[in-house]
């Protein structure tokens, strides 16, 4: 009797464990078969990423000067504002008014823990205006104020599904007017939204506008300060601020420290009288006004921005992953706020 090769020997030896194994060989290439179709599906129809939905938001609203000088632009922006919002499943809400003879309208969605028919006990605002700079020419206003504006819009959609403490209403408020000639005026949008609640006497718990978020350098001296505070900020705009008056400095600490919890994002806080530079620049003001505690998150614009209120303030020049981190901070900071007790 001849001696078999190794090689038939080899063969032997395979057939001979795929027989004793085949269950688990055929379990383990449908598991590998299942996981490739899996990777396939999701990759054909991804989520689009945080930052890549902000791009797409900025611009959608601020690729062009959109305000009252040129009224098909700022339609342009509102309606892009509702449809991404009826397309998360929000009812939109409109508060129209006259500025100029113009018939303009802030936009507002709101999520509630409130019984049927009940006037809610307190109210958040997340706010930012959607309007640009006027000039000649004037501002696209990508940064200001249309990463704010994207920014309230992905904090919408990521907390449609959220549930504040009982008798607690988040709303998300997006303002026409902000801009000259109506800045600080009656017919700013943001000041026509506090009045209507002070006058239909409802308790706001804290007002948290978004200004301009979208520009961060690690470059040093790349940060400006107001006159008296450069010993005690970072010179590296690299950061986000939580600023308010002296009023509210409360709403800037609760702010920030729950930001501080849920994000390594840089961040500072400043509370300080509305004489300093750029503390009341923003329509947090407007409801100070009613004496509602508010404040401005912001990258502190002019004083970091180098294409503030011009016209090369447009889309490409603004950092987009940085946003997304900060939209994540903030969304996990408004729900600590709104489901905490009364401050």
């Amino acid at each position: 009797m001849g001696l078999r090769s190794p090689i038939a020997a080899r063969h032997d030896a395979m057939r001979t464990f795929f027989r004793a194994h085949w269950k688990a060989i055929v379990a383990i290439l449908l598991l590998v078969v299942l996981a490739t179709l899996t990777l396939n599906t999701s990759s054909a129809m991804p989520e689009p990423a945080l930052a890549a939905r902000l791009r797409t938001h900025v611009v959608a609203i601020a690729s062009e000067e959109h305000n009252t000088a040129t009224p098909k632009a700022l339609e342009r922006a509102a309606v892009h504002i509702e449809q991404a919002l009826q397309a998360d499943g929000y009812r939109v809400q409109r508060q129209a008014y006259r500025a100029g003879g113009q018939l303009v309208r802030n936009i507002e969605v709101s999520v509630a823990n409130v019984a049927p028919g009940a006037r809610p006990e307190r109210i958040f605002i997340v706010g930012a205006h959607y309007d640009s700079a006027p000039g000649a020419p004037g501002a696209p206003g990508a940064n200001d104020n249309g990463s704010g504006t994207a920014a309230v819009l992905e904090l919408a959609r990521l907390l449609k599904g959220m549930r504040p403490s009982q008798g607690t209403e988040v709303q998300f408020v997006f303002f026409v007017n902000e801009e000259p000639p109506w800045f600080m005026g009656e017919e700013m949008g943001s000041m026509q939204h506090a009045r209507r609640l002070h006058a239909e006497g409802h308790k706001v718990e804290g007002a948290l506008i978004l200004e301009t978020i979208g520009y961060y350098s690690q470059a040093r001296r790349s940060q400006k300060l107001p006159a008296g505070l450069e010993k005690h900020y970072p010179d590296t705009g690299n950061f986000i601020a939580f600023v308010g008056t002296t009023a509210s400095s409360r709403l800037v600490q609760e702010a920030l420290s729950a930001f501080q919890a849920a994000s390594d994002f840089p961040a500072h806080g400043l509370a300080a009288p509305a004489y300093v530079q750029g503390v009341t620049l923003s329509d947090h003001a407007s409801y100070n006004r009613f004496g509602y505690p508010a404040i401005m998150i912001t990258d502190t614009a002019f004083m970091r921005y180098p294409y503030y209120h011009t016209a090369q303030d447009t889309p490409d020049k603004l950092d987009y992953e940085s946003m997304a981190r900060v939209v994540t901070g903030l969304a996990r900071t408004i729900t600590a706020l709104a489901a905490g007790a009364q401050m």
